[in-house]
């Protein structure tokens, strides 16, 4: 691959990722604040006794929709867009650093092993996963407490830069890695996805070969070639993000402030102890709802703008 291929997937993995960031924005912050072990999600209201005062009842977490008017009732609705500064900034170079480590890997691969065969594909998006995780945990973190950090209209919420601060204060530089472990868990959904998604593609490929259309159907012809991309992307995400989505849990848990959980498996055992196995897929369907879009905008935009580039 020249450099030039490289620097195009680098840009296209850029614009997909923060396209997709932007548009599906509220649905993380919800898919987070269900993922979290944050008590505010855990009581809906106060019961006074007569003797005693106030006394709080536990009750089941909320759903998705629940946990949505919480956040707008409380916070406002700005609070629904917390941690998108970070995540801009972050996504960007985490998906173009992703794409470029991806497609650079296959095309290495391509020449040791069978070319386009699941063995590459599963390989080269782990090695891009891996990448990509290690340069940019910091990033993630950040975004994460931010968006863990609910405050009544009116409070002062915290920035960015105090974000930087608090945790430096309180763990040190070791502190901005925390939940990598779980990220690095998750590098087996990438896999998954990708290998999915690259026999999905492979296919629409081969039946397009085997199609003739007319040259006036030109447009119909590449508007069909984009709606199947986007569709392969969805249908891969979702049995990929089924599958592994207990590290979602377990990495916003590490990430937590002053979080009680000590590492990947000690958090995987604990959970499931006091919560119940039902808790590590706390948040799934927020997560699908958000990651199926998410993930067909992003691989859309990055096919077009390599398609239109000429890659």
């Amino acid at each position: 691959m020249s450099q030039t291929d490289t620097l195009i997937h680098l840009f296209a993995g850029g614009c997909g990722g923060t396209v997709g960031a932007i548009l599906t924005c509220p649905l993380e912050v919800v898919k987070t604040r269900l993922q979290s072990s944050s008590i505010r999600l855990y009581i809906s209201e106060v019961h006074l006794s007569s003797i005693n005062g106030a006394s709080l009842a536990r009750v089941a977490p909320p759903g998705p929709l629940h946990c949505l008017k919480l956040i707008l009732q409380r916070e406002g609705p700005r609070s629904l867009f917390r941690g998108l500064g970070p995540n801009i900034v972050g996504v960007a170079p985490s998906r173009a650093i992703y794409f470029a480590a991806y497609s650079t890997a296959k095309e290495n691969l391509n020449g040791v092993l069978e070319p386009d065969s699941t063995q590459v594909h599963m390989v080269s998006a782990g090695m891009a996963g891996f990448t990509a995780i290690t340069a940019t945990n910091p990033i993630w973190l950040i975004k994460t407490r931010l968006q863990l950090d609910a405050r009544n209209r009116g409070e002062r919420r915290m920035n960015t830069l105090e974000c930087i601060r608090r945790v430096y204060q309180m763990d040190g530089l070791r502190g901005f890695y925390r939940g990598m472990s779980a990220s690095y868990a998750g590098i087996s959904e990438t896999v998954i996805h990708f290998v999915i998604y690259e026999r999905i593609k492979h296919k629409l490929l081969e039946n397009k070969t085997h199609t003739s259309m007319e040259e006036e159907d030109e447009s119909v012809k590449g508007t069909s070639e984009f709606v199947g991309m986007m569709l392969a992307a969805a249908t891969s995400k979702t049995c990929a993000t089924t599958i592994a989505y207990p590290h979602e849990v377990i990495r916003t848990r590490l990430r937590e402030e002053g979080s009680k959980y000590r590492s990947f498996f000690h958090t995987l055992l604990t959970v499931p102890k006091e919560e119940g196995y039902r808790a590590l897929y706390r948040g799934l369907i927020t997560h699908l709802f958000r990651q199926i879009p998410n993930t067909a905008i992003t691989m859309f935009t990055y096919e077009v703008v390599v398609y239109l580039l000429g890659c």
